[in-house]
């Protein structure tokens, strides 16, 4: 991936506790849509209109971010904003490190974060996830960018990218076009939820909510089941004590920590709750993506 910085903004920051690699591969919503390399550990994503272009960097100063984009300004914020870089990892993993599988999985993953998105579009994002797996989210959502996003401008009105299309744009599209983009019986709820979205609350509010309320608001949106809501909650929200559960994550925890005895998903959230705290949805993370990278059987499930 080429990043051409002529006639556009860079800046570097230096980061502790940060791989762009484990945070991007996880299964968040910058999996389905942003454009990352491993080889070159660069990542180009939309935001607000704009193009963000990232790259991880070793030096003798120790490790730091390269941020190029048009809109520096905006651009380091919303980087530092949406890796949530002013969160103390090192705090976080103290009060999760609860035994020696979780001290394991930190070692394993270190410096993977939870990422803070737009409501909408983590709600987009999950609502396609359901019964699929991560390539296919991730081709379904980049085809709906294309098809329904608008344009991003650069220099001489040239297309440069874009944008994440905005709830009332999926609002306005035919149930029939969303099919055509691989979303399948997930068309009819993405448009409910979208129209939803759109006209019937206000998803900038609903982030003064704390997380029980936020929850039971997010369960009213057509589409939206419980691990749906706490995926939202979580990384839409930045509520960390959102424990997204379902079939996958469910045995996952049955197999580390119940020696595979069946518990309900009830049963797996109050354990969450009791063992990780307000910190639950972060050792969530850490579980999950030891399952898709080779903890458990068939790689590639999502939430």
């Amino acid at each position: 991936m080429h990043i051409n910085y002529d006639s556009i903004g860079y800046r570097e920051i230096g980061v502790k506790h940060f791989d762009l690699g484990f945070t991007i591969r996880s299964a968040q919503p910058l999996t389905f849509y942003a454009d990352y390399d491993r080889v070159s550990r660069t990542l180009v994503y939309p935001s607000d209109g704009k193009i963000i272009n990232l790259r991880e960097l070793e030096s003798g100063r120790g490790r730091r971010i390269g941020i190029a984009s048009k809109s520096i300004d905006y651009a380091v914020y919303d980087v530092k904003r949406r890796f949530r870089l002013g969160d103390r990892l090192s705090s976080i993993y103290g009060a999760i490190s609860t035994d020696a599988t979780m001290e394991g999985l930190i070692q394993n993953f270190s410096g993977m974060r939870i990422t803070l998105n737009d409501p909408w579009e983590t709600t987009m994002c999950y609502i396609l996830s359901q019964y699929n797996n991560i390539p296919r989210i991730r081709g379904i959502t980049k085809r709906m960018i294309a098809r329904f996003g608008s344009d991003i401008f650069g220099d001489h009105d040239s297309v440069v990218g874009k944008a994440f299309p905005k709830s009332h744009e999926i609002a306005a599209a035919s149930e029939k076009s969303i099919v055509e983009c691989g979303a399948g019986f997930r068309a009819k709820y993405l448009v409910e939820a979208a129209d939803y979205c759109t006209n019937n609350i206000d998803m900038a509010r609903l982030g003064k909510l704390d997380y029980p309320e936020l929850k039971d608001e997010l369960l009213q949106i057509k589409g939206v089941g419980d691990k749906v809501a706490d995926c939202i909650a979580l990384f839409g929200y930045g509520k960390l004590e959102a424990f997204p559960v379902d079939v996958w994550i469910k045995r996952i925890v049955e197999r580390l920590y119940f020696r595979g005895r069946k518990k309900s998903i009830k049963e797996i959230h109050r354990f969450a709750e009791d063992k990780w705290g307000r910190y639950a949805g972060v050792a969530q993370q850490y579980l999950f993506f030891h399952g898709i990278s080779g903890g458990l059987e068939g790689n590639g499930k999502k939430k």
